[in-house]
């Protein structure tokens, strides 16, 4: 039986779909209508236009779903959500888009379907009316969707392709949570806060924590390209694969010409990108002045009768000041341009808010500037085109480069040599943990099975085992697809390997994160154009040839780009904003500082081996050598740790 009981929404706007989601279902049926309402508005900034909850009495469960909608698509009541399809028995709540659906809508009114609304929501519920969990390999889009099918008996939870929007996980004791973000789940008086020290140790290794673990136990990250089937009769999670960039990397390599080549990925660029104009609201584009936000925002002006808006920011400092740079590109190509001078004071004062806007633990600081900006694009905007992952679709990265000249230098030394090198390497046990132990690296380093693995551990600030070593504790090593290297089939050369595994790991647990949280902080839709599957099943078949070419990545994509603005005007050095937290540590924060990393707080914590972390803290005051990743890191974590524990 179903019970709607739903709370009326907040405001007469009602839109499709950019929201944050959460929900239950409570095998125990203690979960009610007020602990759903907390855990939705725990996330009220993601969409504070309107809101749903509604509670269902399944036989087995009850089942909580909830949204917060910020207006983007069909500003009329009928977009209202969660949404129901009454005779198929459906319900839905989506943060997202389909940019596709009225393509998918025409193939589904052929197909004998009426609509009541103008919403891509609409168009999902009817196509998994239609084809079921197949639906989803019509979408071209982003999206975290929970579908409650009620004559089947089950929930069914999709993430989009590239992992866009997060979804978060958790199931013990007979009850499952579901949210955009974690800080819904701390809403919920059951769910349990035990931290997993080896998803910690993700987190001090690389500055992120690798989907699809989080910081705590029994909670997880939805893959992306992954779905959960929750079965109400049974009690069971079933995670099942839709798509995986590396089956993508493992099709046969296309035989084409560049000129060719470079004519369809500029064709399908396009499309991506005017996809992500849809919309009934102003949208602007995050313009750096680089090749990827600059190929953005030319193939997109040069199409538009209208001025594209365009946003930068810039900083007092000239070493990190990119908008005279971005400003030009903007006059070249003749958009709307805003500007806005931002000062070391307005990033200092985001670093309080870290833990509000990373409820995980997040180490990469360049969040501040993303927040910033969108800040600065949040006054003439709702919607907001970020240019990420051109750099792991066409190979920009000076890291990949790297990493395969040692790989080709290491070639010369057998592999089963390069492993007893490693197992001869003992751990450094009396080392400084305030430094790199540069033995406990390149143990792991020889000791690695393949190329790919062995480009992690160059990039980590710190070892597996040195990770053990400051929390005192047995950590299990959790795996990543940085081990599944040998799932790449022989048709990839290294370049190709190193792309597709950071396609699955980097761009999404850090660099997709921070974007999403930065964005939705300021309750902005930010938009990720180049993450349309159909430009990486292309360029993952192109020659590599094509992307790296006389020592310069991104090759196609700046030939492209060089179509629209001249070279001479994007050949610079990349920059960057630098924010100095290695400074503000020492004079502005060093009271927050001593705070949160203090003998008492350590002690009475029991996360870390008090006399290790001090050491890492007391290094950098007294301005001995010391690796500031770490303290970073460390500062970072206590921040979340005072927050949300």
């Amino acid at each position: 039986m179903r019970l709607h009981r739903p709370i009326k929404n907040e405001r007469n706007s009602y839109i499709s779909t950019m929201c944050g989601i959460a929900g239950f279902i409570d095998f125990n049926k203690r979960s009610d209508l007020n602990r759903l309402k907390k855990m939705t508005d725990a996330v009220i900034y993601r969409g504070p236009d309107d809101s749903g909850y509604e509670l269902f009495d399944d036989s087995k469960a009850n089942i909580g779903f909830g949204f917060r909608r910020l207006s983007i698509i069909d500003l009329s009541p009928l977009g209202h959500q969660p949404m129901h399809f009454v005779e198929a028995g459906l319900t839905i709540i989506f943060n997202g888009e389909v940019y596709n659906y009225a393509e998918i809508r025409k193939e589904l009114e052929v197909l004998g379907y009426s609509f009541k609304s103008g919403s891509d929501t609409e168009v999902i519920l009817k196509s998994y009316a239609q084809w079921g969990t197949d639906c989803v390999s019509r979408f071209i889009g982003m999206y975290a969707i929970a579908i409650y099918d009620e004559k089947k008996s089950q929930v069914v939870i999709f993430r989009d392709r590239a992992g866009v929007k997060p979804l978060f996980w958790y199931f013990n004791n007979d009850l499952f949570l579901f949210g955009s973000e974690l800080k819904s789940f701390y809403q919920h008086p059951e769910f349990q806060k035990n931290i997993n020290f080896s998803a910690l140790s993700h987190y001090f290794q690389r500055g992120y924590i690798s989907a699809p673990y989080t910081i705590f136990e029994n909670t997880h990250k939805l893959l992306p390209g992954h779905f959960l089937v929750i079965n109400l009769q049974a009690k069971t999670v079933t995670q099942k694969k839709y798509w995986d960039v590396t089956d993508c990397y493992n099709q046969p390599k296309l035989n084409i010409s560049y000129e060719d080549a470079r004519a369809e990925v500029e064709r399908l660029m396009l499309s991506a990108f005017q996809y992500r104009m849809i919309a009934d609201v102003p949208v602007g584009v995050f313009l750096s002045g680089g090749y990827d936000s600059t190929a953005v925002t030319a193939l997109l002006q040069a199409n538009s009768t209208k001025k594209i808006k365009t946003f930068t920011i810039g900083f007092e400092d000239p070493k990190f000041n990119e908008a005279p740079h971005a400003k030009e590109v903007a006059k070249h190509l003749g958009t709307e341009h805003y500007e806005h001078t931002c000062t070391y004071k307005d990033a200092l004062d985001i670093v309080p808010q870290w833990p509000d806007i990373y409820d995980e633990p997040f180490g990469d600081i360049s969040g501040i500037p993303t927040t910033l900006v969108s800040r600065v694009a949040h006054q003439q905007v709702i919607v907001a085109l970020s240019a990420d992952g051109g750099d792991e679709i066409f190979a920009g990265y000076q890291k990949y480069f790297n990493g395969v000249r040692r790989q080709q230098q290491l070639e010369m030394v057998p592999g089963f040599v390069q492993k007893l090198i490693g197992s001869l390497i003992p751990n450094a046990t009396g080392a400084d943990i305030a430094v790199q132990d540069k033995r406990s690296k390149l143990k792991d380093y020889f000791g690695a099975n393949d190329a790919v693995r062995k480009f992690d551990i160059v990039s980590q600030a710190m070892t597996f085992y040195e990770t053990q070593k400051l929390f005192n504790k047995d950590i299990q090593y959790l795996p990543t697809p940085f081990d599944d290297g040998s799932l790449l089939n022989n048709s990839n050369d290294l370049l190709s390997k190193f792309q597709a595994t950071e396609y699955k790991t980097y761009m999404v647990d850090d660099i997709l994160q921070k974007v999403d949280r930065a964005t939705m902080s300021t309750s902005l839709e930010g938009r990720e154009p180049f993450l349309d599957q159909r430009i990486i099943e292309f360029a993952a078949r192109l020659p590599t040839e094509f992307k790296y070419r006389n020592g310069q990545g991104k090759y196609i994509l700046k030939d492209i780009v060089h179509k629209y603005v001249p070279r001479q005007l994007m050949e610079r050095p990349k920059m960057g904003f630098g924010v100095p937290l290695e400074t503000w540590l020492k004079v502005e924060l060093k009271d927050m500082l001593m705070d949160v990393v203090n003998k008492d707080v350590l002690q009475k914590q029991n996360v870390f081996e008090p006399n290790q972390a001090l050491k890492i803290r007391d290094s950098y005051l007294a301005g001995k050598p010391v690796d500031f990743q770490r303290l970073s890191y460390l500062f970072l974590f206590q921040l979340w740790y005072k927050k949300w524990m």
